[in-house]
């Protein structure tokens, strides 16, 4: 995601600067255009920062660990496009406030192919004139931008709750799905009807697709990584004493899937474990 936020920066125009995990995908966007920073510090003297790591561990140990928020130019914008807790964004807020740092949470909806056709949707919410100085550069990589009035933090709200609806989607996919099976009636049929009549939505659309075919690598986002947003809505509910039941479901089940060895897998995986609750599945037709 990140490596095609980018490449759609510099194809837009725009200096910039990367720092990427991965050699092979910095020297890809150094191809591009984009320049290579030799340590994650470098690329926080600018303007604005982008950030695109996998979890809250990740983001610490890079922004904090790796010397980023010390070697920040006065007056830069940070927008962190990732899934994080709550409760890290509104620590991340309140350090890079004390450091003189505009903090914008900036979660993306939107899988990697969205990212690559700048299609993906940014829920944003932080100081209103760092969100106004950043919006030309969202048009780069994203079709639309949501903003949500308050603390930064409340972006990631709205994040987490919108995967725990993706996720439900895929429980209740895959549940519905072995069930016609059982009967003898093939998964694409039956998929193909409702995401073209009730549910015909993205979301249904997409991973219907993948669920029927079974099509779980590569991964667009993989399993693993929706075990740790749904850990997250829970905690999000409980610190607000918001009782979700379903989703301590999705994470019983996230969990029977990393222990089935589909971590690397995409998340639509999760299709997998209904069926293998039920009676061995005939092939579809």
């Amino acid at each position: 995601m990140g490596s095609a936020i980018a490449a759609n920066l510099v194809r837009a125009g725009h200096t910039v600067r990367v720092w990427n995990r991965s050699a092979e995908a910095g020297r890809e966007l150094e191809r591009l255009g984009a320049k290579l920073a030799g340590a994650p510090a470098e690329t926080a003297r600018a303007e604005v920062l982008f950030s695109m790591l996998a979890d809250d561990d990740a983001t610490r140990s890079v922004l904090l660990g790796g010397g980023v928020l010390d070697a920040a130019s006065r007056g830069l914008i940070h927008a962190n496009l990732a899934t994080v807790s709550v409760a890290f964004a509104r620590e991340l807020a309140q350090l890079e406030g004390a450091r003189g740092i505009d903090y914008v949470a900036a979660p993306v909806f939107g899988r990697p192919e969205a990212a690559q056709a700048a299609k993906l949707n940014v829920v944003t919410a932080g100081d209103a004139a760092a969100i106004a100085r950043l919006k030309p550069l969202f048009a780069a990589f994203a079709e639309r931008v949501w903003p949500i009035s308050g603390a930064a933090e409340r972006a990631n709200v709205v994040k987490l709750a919108g995967n725990f609806m993706i996720a439900s989607a895929l429980e209740t996919m895959g549940e519905a799905a072995a069930l016609v099976q059982a009967h003898g009636i093939g998964a694409g049929e039956f998929l193909e009807v409702l995401t073209s009549t009730l549910f015909a939505a993205p979301v249904y659309q997409n991973y219907g697709r993948l669920i029927a075919a079974k099509r779980y690598e590569p991964a667009g986002f993989k399993l693993a990584l929706g075990l740790k947003d749904v850990r997250l809505v829970l905690e999000a509910g409980g610190d607000v004493h918001v009782p979700l039941p379903f989703a301590s479901v999705l994470r019983d089940h996230f969990l029977e899937a990393l222990a089935a060895g589909r971590a690397d897998q995409d998340w639509a995986a999760l299709a997998a474990i209904a069926a293998a609750h039920g009676p061995p599945q005939p092939r579809d037709p």
